[in-house]
């Protein structure tokens, strides 16, 4: 009976932060524990719980926690070790050491003024957040823009001065709630919920790019609103729309007293002084394309012809000094009107407008209808906005493409934004303005709005005056006897 009762008040004792409870106290000398039969090295007790792992309070009887235990600090420190263990094999923010403030590129010189202001904005308000957060950062902008370096400069910085913060794409980590429920998950799916909820610094990277389920979107809903209702401080990127987003979230995004949006302008960085515009326009290819480069005088061609030409030449120029309204340049194939209109997306690009999408009107229909395929990164939506917002779009070629129903529909969809909003467009067109859509006839009647240029003359490729320009390019080779030096 007195050993009974010798095993209760070791257990009670141990409960309540005395002595260690019996099943932890050492084992008679001479005969080893079962963690030393097993070749295992015993931890260290912890000196409130003895190992217990939980507490009880010392309680009068009737109070309504009296006998229920509570987890001892080691056992909160252990389950919260164990989190963030899990979250740094999911975010694997170590392999984005390199991604500092210190390795931010802001001296982009090729970028103009309001671009390149943009993103330092960004980065200032990256750096001061880092030393100081306080309410929620959201980073917009297109791929490669930075707004990944910037917040992962802030997780670094943070941690690297230690203090707490949770950095994690947010596919990975619905993937990783999703492990949870796996019989052979290290942490629970409380755990995880929690950490990202309460951590005191959360960034979440890539938010729109997740699989929109109903349950992605009820996870991401639940996550942020409870950070918004207790105004944690959260970092966001997304190179998505706000509009495209779910609406609940867009509403607490939109929140200018809790929200600093910065949307980033700069192109991607990769693609350094020539990012182009992505794998759609094709201006890169007519580098040679200059109005120097114009020839307006061209050997047996008429006064009148050379006249023509000189005059689209002249009007052509004009534009690109003040682009404004529609240019169109009609023609037949290779009298020069792609030479043109590459010429005014080049000069324009050299002053400084870097905006300026120059694309062939079968590859544009091709680049709609991938959009419709399940594994395109970026939904149609968003592709046909892209085309009807740009600043300056030169669509050459039109009228070669196949003439289906959804074509003409689309193409009269981009046209007609365009012109009721006043884009700047250059449209090239060997097909003669009698015979074009007659919904387009009557825009480009418009003369305030359009200018029509009809190059007369036959086509330049293949005839004298390319090849002899093609000749003159060409270095010369030396006479027979001579030496070359």
């Amino acid at each position: 009976m007195d050993e009974l009762k010798d095993l209760l008040r070791g257990m009670t004792e141990g409960m309540n932060g005395g002595k260690a409870p019996r099943r932890d106290r050492p084992a008679p000398p001479g005969l080893p524990s079962r963690s030393q039969r097993l070749g295992r090295t015993e931890p260290a007790l912890c000196k409130r719980c003895g190992g217990a792992g939980f507490l009880i309070d010392d309680l009068p009887v009737g109070h309504p926690d009296y006998g229920r235990p509570v987890p001892c600090r080691c056992k909160l420190d252990e389950r919260r070790s164990r989190r963030r263990s899990h979250f740094k094999d999911a975010h694997k923010l170590a392999a984005l050491a390199r991604f500092t403030f210190e390795t931010f590129n802001t001296d982009l010189s090729y970028l103009p003024p309001h671009k390149l202001g943009s993103l330092v904005r960004a980065y200032d308000a990256a750096h001061e957040f880092a030393l100081k957060p306080e309410g929620w950062l959201l980073f917009t902008g297109t791929y490669g823009c930075g707004k990944t370096h910037l917040a992962a400069a802030i997780a670094n910085h943070r941690i690297e001065n230690d203090h707490s913060a949770v950095f994690v794409v947010v596919p990975d980590l619905l993937d990783h709630l999703r492990s949870t429920f796996g019989p052979s998950s290290e942490a629970s799916y409380d755990d995880v919920f929690d950490e990202v909820r309460n951590t005191a610094v959360l960034v979440l990277d890539d938010l729109g790019v997740q699989v929109a389920s109903p349950w992605t979107q009820e996870k991401m809903f639940q996550i942020l609103n409870d950070r918004y209702n207790r105004q944690l401080p959260t970092v966001l990127t997304t190179n998505q729309r706000l509009e495209d987003l779910d609406q609940r979230l867009r509403s607490r995004l939109q929140d200018q007293e809790l929200v600093r949006n910065f949307p980033i302008l700069a192109t991607d960085y990769r693609a350094g002084a020539n990012p182009g515009q992505g794998d759609l326009s094709t201006l890169s290819f007519h580098a040679s394309h200059t109005f120097e480069a114009f020839d307006v005088q061209r050997r047996n061609a008429s006064v009148q012809v050379n006249a023509n030409l000189r005059r689209a030449r002249e009007a052509a120029e004009a534009f690109a000094s003040s682009p404004s309204g529609w240019l169109i340049l009609l023609g037949a194939s290779g009298a020069g009107k792609t030479h043109l209109a590459a010429a005014i997306s080049n000069t324009l690009r050299a002053g400084g407008l870097d905006d300026v999408m120059f694309v062939v009107v079968p590859d544009l229909l091709d680049y709609l209808r991938a959009a419709f395929n399940p594994q395109s990164p970026v939904p149609y939506d968003r592709r046909f906005d892209e085309l009807k917002r740009t600043p300056m779009l030169v669509l050459d070629d039109l009228g070669t493409e196949s003439a289906t129903p959804w074509a003409k529909e689309k193409l009269f969809q981009l046209l007609n934004y365009r012109y009721t909003a006043q884009k700047t467009t250059v449209i090239t067109s060997r097909v003669p303005e009698d015979r074009l859509e007659p919904w387009l006839r009557t825009r480009i009647n418009d003369a305030i709005h359009c200018q029509v240029l009809t190059l007369e003359t036959t086509s330049y490729r293949g005839s004298a005056d390319q090849v002899e320009a093609r000749q003159l390019k060409q270095p010369q080779k030396p006479s027979s006897g001579e030496i070359p030096y």
